[in-house]
């Protein structure tokens, strides 16, 4: 073991050594601080209509926007040198002035993909909360690929285009969050809207450039214009393909029962999954008596004053010939409640076999989805346990 030299404090040396570590595994460190983070903030993000994640996001956006803008304008300009002959009356001023500007020049490019790697982080929960994954899959996988890009050294040597891109699609989803919650229902109109808006700051920055500096009109248009459009045209087309998710909305809890009555204390489910089957709702295995309704219920989160209307649509699958569609349960929601709206649905003619139940907006959108089957048994006497939501 090497001691360390003489006049080196200790605590200096440690520092040393974990630095060095570090330096050492650094793509490791980076993959487990983001896998970590990544969980940390599905547990904590809390509400989507909280007026503090609404103003950190907006937040976020501004501070990329002011950046880029200065780093833009800052393209093929000089250095600025201090004229000679300094007023000597506030050197310390000056000092300090200059420390700012240098630090701001050195962690600038880092203030902009720490900003959009939360931004991106927490659009990509949202809309995870708000759709299943087989339906929303490649819009989630997109969002979390760009995620993973942001924290790598290759993809922050990009140029401008690619960072502009990027936040003229966090401002898109900013306002397809926003918009709807302000209006307070969703749909084909509020939607484009929503692009309306979200396209607005973009756009407004590269047509002050070009009203201001005529000399950068051009660089403006490929550099802050194009990928905007480019980024905007792509969520239009995932919009009518429907593969982005409906937010704000959300279910955070669906399941299979059979029966459901409301009582003073909330709604009593009652149903006999087994309790080994605790990733199940309710009974997802059902077991169907003569004469049994089969129930499914849910809970829909929508933000305060929102009111609009989803429906239910069940499914069965014979065998073979593909999911077959039954019936479809229209049902009003109102927003505000922290557990989301309660609701359900019952079948009273059914036959044996696979089914689902999907909760989607009225424009055909999932919001969320249940698989069950159901079984016809004989009439034998049987005990159910009750949950109570």
């Amino acid at each position: 073991m090497t001691a360390p030299e003489a006049g080196t404090p200790p605590a200096a040396s440690a520092l040393a050594r974990l630095k060095a570590q570090f330096e050492r595994r650094e793509r490791e460190v980076a993959v487990v601080f983001f896998t970590g983070g990544f969980v940390f903030d599905v547990l904590t993000t809390g509400r989507i209509d909280s007026w503090f994640t609404l103003a950190q996001q907006a937040g976020y956006l501004a501070l990329v926007m002011a950046v880029l803008m200065h780093l833009f304008l800052e393209q093929g300009a000089r250095v600025a040198e201090a004229p000679a002959g300094a007023p000597a009356a506030v050197p310390a001023l000056a000092a300090f002035a200059g420390r700012v500007v240098d630090g701001y020049r050195e962690y600038r490019s880092a203030a902009i993909h720490f900003s959009l790697g939360a931004l991106l982080n927490l659009y990509a929960i949202f809309f995870f909360k708000s759709s299943s994954l087989l339906v929303s899959f490649g819009f989630l996988a997109v969002l979390i690929a760009l995620l993973v890009a942001n924290e790598s050294r290759r993809f922050k040597a990009l140029g401008l285009p690619v960072k502009f891109a990027m936040l003229a699609l966090c401002c898109l989803s900013f306002a397809a969050i926003v918009v709807p919650i302000a209006v307070g229902s969703i749909g084909l109109g509020v939607f484009l809207g929503s692009m309306l808006a979200g396209a607005l700051p973009p756009a407004a920055a590269a047509a002050w450039v070009i009203r201001r500096r005529p000399a950068l009109a051009r660089a403006a248009r490929r550099q802050i214009g194009l990928p905007a459009a480019a980024v905007l045209v792509a969520f239009l087309a995932a919009y009518l393909l429907r593969v982005i998710p409906p937010v704000p909305l959300s279910i955070p809890f669906i399941g299979v029962y059979h029966s459901v009555e409301r009582s003073e204390a909330g709604y009593v489910l009652s149903h006999q999954r087994p309790w080994w089957r605790f990733w199940q709702n309710g009974d997802q295995e059902f077991r169907a008596q003569p004469g049994d309704r089969v129930y499914v219920y849910f809970r829909v989160f929508s933000p305060a004053r929102f009111a609009d209307r989803v429906r239910m649509r069940w499914y069965w699958e014979p065998g073979g010939r593909g999911w077959l569609p039954q019936d479809t349960i229209p049902i009003a929601i109102v927003g505000g409640r922290a557990e989301g709206f309660r609701g359900y649905g019952y079948k009273d003619n059914y036959q044996p076999g696979r089914w689902k139940v999907e909760v989607q907006t009225t424009d055909g959108r999932e919001i969320g989805r249940v698989y069950f089957t159901i079984e016809s048994v004989a009439p034998e006497p049987r005990l159910f346990e009750v949950d109570l939501d």
